[in-house]
């Protein structure tokens, strides 16, 4: 498996780099988005890790970038930020998940195992088209419509969506959703999940009649009809 660093800490960049190669892992470094973005478009990576502030490029227009590109690539965020607001940021840019510095190497060992077998999953997904009353998704084109509207969606907001699609009418809680939509832990410190949720509905909801995003209080949220 082959991974690209992007992290302007030299010392940071060599002891992930070092602790990713201990794993068997085959990994390279940039020290600038520029040298990562040309890196991402040469070679074929498995999973990218990249800072946010960052010289010449910062890591959220690097994974804007490469959601164009390759929009399959697993992305981890790394940096000292982490507010909610610094979280939605990065994974309205693109990111699968967030790791805030400092943090320990196995913990993003597991971050990175746990992305790379839902991307290996992925080639024996399910189907391609989900649909749920006017409401449609194409998971290969990442084309969403409602009464044939078309939608724009974030890759985050795509990826909640899918999940909530992929389990229509089943309460589904936020510990569940950050395990499966974020690959991490719940944190109750943050109201990120909500804050996406809300997002959702704003876009599927709002000019809509017939609402299909609903909370059900103290439980989580599901996806099902109701006038």
């Amino acid at each position: 498996m082959k991974i690209l660093i992007v992290e302007d800490d030299q010392r940071v960049a060599e002891l992930i780099k070092r602790g990713l190669e201990e794993q068997g892992f085959e990994a390279t470094l940039a020290y600038d988005g520029l040298s990562g973005k040309k890196l991402s478009s040469q070679d074929q990576f498995d999973l990218v890790i990249t800072d946010i502030i960052l010289p010449k490029m910062d890591g959220l227009d690097l994974c804007k970038y490469i959601r164009q590109t390759n929009p399959d690539l697993p992305i981890i965020m790394l940096t000292a930020l982490g507010t909610t607001d610094d979280k939605v940021e990065g994974f309205d840019a693109g990111a699968d998940d967030y790791l805030v510095k400092p943090f320990e190497m196995r913990e993003l060992l597991v971050r990175i195992r746990a992305l790379l077998k839902r991307n290996q999953k992925k080639s024996g997904n399910m189907n391609v088209i989900l649909v749920y009353e006017d409401l449609e998704m194409n998971l290969h084109t990442k084309m969403v419509k409602r009464n044939q509207q078309q939608i724009s969606l974030t890759p985050k907001e795509f990826k909640l969506l899918a999940y909530l699609m992929q389990n229509p009418e089943r309460v589904l809680s936020r510990v569940e959703i950050a395990d499966k939509v974020w690959e991490t832990h719940f944190d109750t410190g943050t109201n990120f999940i909500d804050v996406y949720i809300n997002y959702l509905r704003k876009k599927i909801d709002r000019n809509f009649d017939k609402k299909l995003i609903h909370t059900k209080s103290g439980m989580g949220f599901i996806l099902k009809t109701e006038s």
